[in-house]
């Protein structure tokens, strides 16, 4: 095993997904479209993930003050969930400068909870019963087929989109493991994503001065709308993801998280004209019949 979690998996075994998790994940996902949706209507799609990242600071400053601190050993899931954290965002923003908002959320999202599952049985020892494993599948073919259902690649500039929605959707899955595990052991999941929110915007910082071989002024952030809208949103999203990691089997959350993909499409078409066509629709079905299933399992 990489990762001794044996104390917290003992709970973590016992979870059914109740409808308290089931609703709150729900609306994780549609919190998770919109913000992503906010980026990509913006002009300047890297500028506005650096708002939405630094818009979570007032919010987990408040969440610091409301909840208790993690246990000492949840300390290096927080430093390590916060670098991938910005891995993820650094390329999601590449991503959608360069594709469609329908290509790269699905093909980025669809991917994760997959990866997440195999991980999570192989490495980590979390048990995962056949209904369950039959909805993330299910889930996760109908959110591929989604974004799949529009590649078309003529040329390698075409790929390029598609390679960084792959590489995004590795990090959501490397950030979801570190952030359920962090949580379990923290012993407070909204104590120990308030931390890693405050982490994982000093990061980003750090990457924008990088970027730009300057120090970022700090006011162009927060005269943005998206700093408090989609940095409300993001926060809130990701915050009630790694409550319901505490609650469920990580993979089965992810899964459900991205369900997203069908206010993802919803926003898409109503915002950014982006037609749909009827294999959008056939996807959509599949994940539906995936939710049905998951309150079963």
């Amino acid at each position: 095993m990489f990762v001794d979690v044996q104390g917290c998996l003992k709970f973590h075994r016992s979870m059914s997904l109740s409808m308290i998790v089931f609703v709150a994940v729900l609306f994780s996902a549609a919190l998770h479209a919109g913000w992503n949706l906010l980026i990509k209507l913006s002009p300047n799609n890297e500028f506005a993930m650096g708002a939405v990242v630094f818009g979570h600071v007032p919010y987990a400053l408040i969440g610091l003050l409301i909840f208790p601190l993690p246990v000492m050993e949840s300390w290096p899931f927080i430093i390590a969930g916060a670098g991938v954290h910005v891995g993820y965002q650094f390329f999601l923003g590449k991503a959608y400068k360069i594709g469609n908002y329908s290509q790269i959320y699905p093909i980025a999202r669809g991917i994760a909870p997959m990866i997440i599952a195999v991980f999570s049985v192989v490495f980590l020892d979390f048990s995962l019963t056949i209904l369950n494993g039959s909805t993330i599948l299910i889930i996760c073919l109908g959110v591929i087929s989604l974004g799949a259902s529009s590649i078309k690649i003529n040329n390698k500039s075409e790929f390029k989109p598609i390679l960084f929605a792959l590489i995004t959707g590795v990090f959501i899955a490397t950030y979801s493991l570190i952030d359920g595990v962090g949580a379990l052991k923290a012993g407070t999941a909204l104590g120990f994503y308030s931390w890693l929110a405050l982490f994982n915007a000093f990061l980003m910082y750090a990457l924008v001065a990088f970027q730009k071989r300057k120090r970022p002024a700090f006011r162009a952030y927060i005269q943005v709308p998206i700093f408090w809208i989609g940095g409300l949103a993001s926060f809130s999203a990701f915050a009630i993801s790694i409550w319901a990691f505490t609650q469920a089997p990580i993979a089965l959350v992810s899964a459900l998280r991205e369900s997203s993909i069908i206010f993802a499409m919803i926003f898409g078409y109503f915002f950014l004209k982006e037609k749909s066509s009827p294999s959008t629709y056939f996807s959509i079905s599949i994940i539906f019949v995936g939710l049905v299933i998951s309150r079963l399992a």
